[in-house]
Formats: C-alpha cells, sequence, structure tokens
C-alpha cells in the first residue's frame, strides 16, 4: 500500500543495484531521486554487455549459491528472494527475450545490454524517477544533508532514507572508482580493503615469450589449484596469455582462490593440463613413438596436437632436459606447474571483492552505524566469478535493500 506520507527517498548509483532499488520503491508513492557521477547511468552496465550480455545463469539452486563462496550464507536469503528464474522473468517484462547458451549462461536474445537499459530507463522515468547525473557524492554536511558536487558547484540535499549503490572500484572510468570508502568509513562503518577479483594475474615471461605467444589463446585446457585448505580446484575451458602473465575466464574462475594465497606467501602456483582429453599413459605412449628425422616440435604436433603456444609454454616453463625427456614432457603436459605472483591493478579487474562489510549492515541492508542508509550492490564485501553471478546479486541486492528502506519508512511512520 502506498505510504500515507511520501517521503523522499536518494538513490546513489545508476548500476543495476540502484536502478532496480528504484524500481522496487516507485510503487510505494515515495519521491524518489537517483544520482550518479557520470554523464549518464548503468555505463558500466553497459560495457559489461559489449561482448555479449551474460544476464544470469541457469544453473541449480544449490550450485549457484555456492558460486559466492565466503558469502554465501549472507547472499542466499536475497537471492532467493530474486532468483535467476525471476530476473528472467523480469527481463521479459521489459520485452526483452532470453536464452540459455551452450554453458549453462543467461542472455537477452539480442546478446546486447543497451536495448535492455533504454527499455528499463524509460519504465523507470514513466513511474515518476527523477535521475540526475554528473553530480558526484561527497558525503554528509554539518547539517544531515547529502553533499553533491556539480558542474554547477556544490548541492545539499535533504532525504527521508539513502540507498548507497555506488559499486566496487574497478573500471574507475564508468564511475565505480571506491571513493566512496574513506566518506563510509569516517562514519564508523566497517569496511573491508578493496580487491581485485575476476582479474588476470602476472608471471615473469621472458621476452621472447611476451613477443611471440602475448595475447594468444590457450584454448579447451583445465586448470587445477589447490586452495588454502588444500582443496583441488578444477575447471576446464580457456584463457589468454598476455605480455605479464595470463588471464580470460578460465583464470578468473580461480581469481579469488590465487589471489587470496598470493596476499598470504607470495606466489601461487597452479597447474595446467595442456591435453585435458589425453590421460598421462596415452600421452606417454604417443611421445615414445619412433619420430624418425622429424623435429621433437613438429612430433609433439603430429602426435599429440601440442603446437603454437601450448608449445611455447613448454619450452618457457621446462629446462632442456626435462623438454627431451618423454616422462618428464608427458608430465608436463598434463600438469604444468605455472607460478603467479601478483595480480593485475584493480581498475582492470571485472569486479571487485572488499567494500562495506555484512557485519555493519542489518537484515534489511541499513548501516547499523547510520540509521536510514541503506547499501546494495557491489560495494558490499562479496564477490563471485562471471557467468552472470555478478549481476544477479546485484539485482538481488537491490531489491532487498529497497524493500528495506520501505519497511524502515513504515515502521517510523
Amino acid at each position: 500500500m502506498p505510504s500515507p506520507t511520501p517521503s523522499h527517498i536518494v538513490i546513489i548509483g545508476g548500476g543495476p543495484a540502484g536502478l532496480m532499488a528504484a524500481e522496487t520503491l516507485l510503487g510505494h508513492g515515495h519521491k524518489i531521486s537517483l544520482f550518479d557521477a557520470m554523464p549518464s547511468v548503468g555505463r558500466k552496465f553497459l560495457l559489461a554487455g559489449v561482448g555479449g550480455m551474460n544476464i544470469t545463469h541457469s544453473e541449480p539452486r544449490a550450485p549457484f549459491l555456492a558460486r559466492y563462496g565466503q558469502r554465501e550464507a549472507e547472499l542466499t536469503p536475497l537471492i532467493d528472494a530474486f532468483d535467476a528464474d525471476a530476473l528472467r522473468q523480469w527481463v521479459h517484462g521489459l520485452g526483452v527475450e532470453t536464452f540459455v547458451g551452450s554453458s549453462g549462461k543467461v542472455f537477452p536474445k539480442e546478446m546486447k545490454a543497451a536495448p535492455l537499459l533504454r527499455a528499463w530507463l524509460t519504465r523507470l522515468r514513466t513511474g515518476g524517477l527523477a535521475i540526475h547525473v554528473r553530480h558526484r557524492w561527497l558525503g554528509w554536511g554539518d547539517d544531515g544533508q547529502l553533499r553533491f558536487a556539480t558542474p554547477d558547484g556544490e548541492i545539499s540535499i535533504a532525504a527521508d532514507a539513502v540507498l548507497l549503490a555506488l559499486g566496487g572500484g574497478s573500471w574507475a572510468k564508468l564511475g565505480s572508482d571506491g571513493r566512496w570508502l574513506p566518506l563510509l568509513a569516517d562514519k564508523g562503518v566497517a569496511t573491508a580493503p578493496l580487491l581485485p577479483a575476476n582479474c588476470g594475474f602476472d608471471t615473469p615471461w621472458s621476452a621472447h615469450f611476451q613477443e611471440k605467444f602475448a595475447g594468444q589463446a590457450l584454448k579447451n585446457i583445465a586448470i587445477t589449484f589447490r586452495d588454502a585448505c588444500g582443496q583441488p580446484l578444477l575447471r576446464r575451458g580457456e584463457c589468454v596469455l598476455t605480455a605479464s602473465g595470463i588471464e580470460g575466464n578460465l583464470v578468473y574462475a580461480f581469481s579469488a582462490a590465487i589471489r587470496d594465497e598470493i596476499l598470504a606467501n607470495g606466489h601461487a602456483t597452479l597447474h595446467l593440463d595442456l591435453a585435458p582429453d589425453r590421460d598421462l599413459p596415452r600421452l606417454l605412449a604417443e611421445l615414445q613413438r619412433g619420430r624418425g628425422a622429424a623435429s621433437l616440435a613438429n612430433h609433439l604436433r603430429k602426435q599429440c596436437g601440442i603446437d603454437g603456444a601450448r608449445a611455447g609454454l613448454l619450452r618457457e616453463l621446462l629446462d632442456k632436459d626435462s623438454f627431451n625427456d618423454m616422462a618428464k614432457l608427458a608430465a608436463a603436459i598434463k600438469a604444468l606447474p605455472l607460478t603467479l605472483y601478483a595480480p593485475r591493478p584493480i581498475d582492470e579487474a571485472i569486479s571487485t571483492a572488499g567494500g562495506v562489510c555484512f557485519s555493519a549492515l542489518d537484515e534489511q541492508l541499513m548501516l547499523r552505524a547510520l540509521p536510514g542508509v541503506f547499501c546494495a550492490g557491489e560495494m558490499l564485501d562479496w564477490e563471485a566469478p562471471t557467468g552472470g553471478y555478478l549481476l544477479t546479486a546485484c539485482f538481488a541486492s537491490g531489491r532487498a535493500a529497497a524493500l528495506g528502506v520501505q519497511q524502515w519508512l513504515t515502521t517510523r511512520g
């Protein structure tokens, strides 16, 4: 039911979490104002959709929720209330069809974010949402009002409730720059440092390897990595060799565990299976076949399908004696150790870990230290791999925080 006395609710941040919060609140009769520092809203959302808008994932509930790792318990009630199926139905309500890809990822039929965002913003503006761009939040004034830097100078805005959806710290040029962290820390809000997530990692390649193989993909390989508890993590897919190391979806799937291992010990070693369709005995038998006058490179290519970047990687990481010992070479092809020493800079990461600690929030996502101020989206201290999990939690937390705002206002009224 609409509130008897409309309140002014300010939402800061125009990404998926902030926009979903706005939509959730619009039906309650409040005045909703959304502020964003960028010239337009949804910029990171649009860029994420350039290569194909992966909106969510179709896998069953248990493995889906497990993707949130250490924050599974905190995010489960939020996502259960607005899960992947609900998100797909919401997208359909905007007139955008979706489909499930071969990997289980869910995409809009047109594979783009722009049509979805256009339809969404039209619906929000029609519903009464006031959007103010080029307004950078500066915190609170002595009078408790919100301060914003605008092209015309600083202004102050009064609000009955505030919902922050300011993003993490990656892709700063799109608005997620983490500059809100000290503003909340100064108010006694518990925060964790922002760290790169879904990122590449550095290792010192030789100059020859950099020049010849940087930018090349390693397709159909598998990676094994043991986490801090010694549990082996295994995944198959593809990644990309870079001038400084390695990146790509297969690496991103392990990025949290790799990053944490590097922070603890200064390095992390993963193992690459360059021939996952061959077991070790078969591979060894193929390598031990006579090669006559053929070079070892041609022998590897003809017998095992190992050439190009895979062969280059073997030569880069193995000493000469191991490369010419067929038993050692076969073992290396199945489990080639690659040691990584640093994650790429946070601004290159797809997302970030860290942010507002869940201990600083109540069950409605309101800050315990700042009654009437709610948080949602990537600015909360959680992370997830790519594959639709990031967006799902942003949408779900935006909705949950908005419902928290409504409950709080109703209780106060």
